[in-house]
């Protein structure tokens, strides 16, 4: 099913007023549903490659396997849809091919790349994360965090050493502890849910967050929920008037019309009475 007309996706990529160079790296594939968003770390360029090869290296996984996927279909042992298995796939080849690029370049060894990936299919979406860039949900009036930072500082406000409020202002913020391409091996986190109609998903890196308050992005999301690409704008300005400390990467998708794959539940009733 070609999404298009189904789903709205804006996305910009800015360098931030300190910052020489833009390590974040953005795509996305309106026919197929698909978002990504990476922001790297490393020097010599080494950030900037290696957000740049995740982001094209999943997108072209998942074009080529999306498309195949009969709607509907179920891995057998993790009980994720096969959408999601082929986001964590794609994930791992990324990860497997900048750890390997990383490897043979000493100029490049040790960089890496947060990475987050929305799949929509079927009126759900499969997502993957690693690192601290994040995906938010804004429905019903209500914007949710639904990524978990793979950080130092999120351990400490699950260990209790802090609350959300203090850990904004802490030195820790920064610190990563997953990330993509720095060991030969990393799983990201997935997770599945359904949509809904006038859904706004947002990806964003940490130059954003940083420096704009959930309640700001709220706010800037529901008086341009009709306008993404004004949205974006306004929050790239929030985060450059706020400083503009690091490179800022926003995506949002907008749910505009329904995309269920209801002959995917007629196979799925065939089989059933084929058993």
């Amino acid at each position: 099913m070609n999404l298009q007309d189904k789903i709205t996706i804006m996305g910009l990529t800015d360098t931030g007023i300190v910052r020489r160079k833009n390590e974040d790296a953005i795509g996305y594939d309106s026919a197929l549903g698909i978002v990504v968003l990476a922001d790297g770390m490393g020097g010599h360029r080494g950030g900037e490659i290696a957000s740049h090869m995740t982001v094209d290296t999943v997108i072209h996984q998942l074009q080529q396997n999306i498309p195949d996927i009969t709607p509907g279909e179920v891995d057998a042992g993790s009980g994720f849809s096969m959408e999601s298995i082929c986001i964590q796939n794609a994930v791992v080849a990324a990860n497997e091919l900048v750890y390997k690029t990383a490897e043979e370049n000493s100029e490049h060894k040790g960089m890496g790349t947060t990475i987050v990936v929305l799949q929509f299919y079927n009126n759900s979406f499969s997502l993957a994360h690693i690192g601290d860039s994040r995906c938010y949900r804004m429905r019903a009036d209500k914007l949710e965090q639904i990524t978990k930072d793979h950080s130092l500082l999120q351990e400490l406000i699950d260990r209790g050493f802090y609350t959300p409020e203090e850990a904004r202002n802490s030195m820790n913020k920064n610190l990563v502890t997953r990330a993509l391409g720095i060991d030969p091996v990393v799983m990201p986190d997935i997770q599945e849910d359904i949509v809904l109609k006038n859904d706004i998903y947002l990806l964003c890196s940490d130059g954003l967050t940083d420096l704009v308050e959930d309640e700001d992005i709220y706010l800037t999301i529901k008086q341009f929920s009709a306008n993404l690409e004004e949205a974006a704008k306004q929050l790239i300005t929030k985060a450059n008037q706020n400083g503009g400390k690091d490179n800022i990467s926003v995506m949002l998708c907008r749910i505009d019309e329904d995309f269920s794959s209801k002959i995917g539940w007629f196979k799925k009733i065939v089989a059933w009475f084929d058993e």
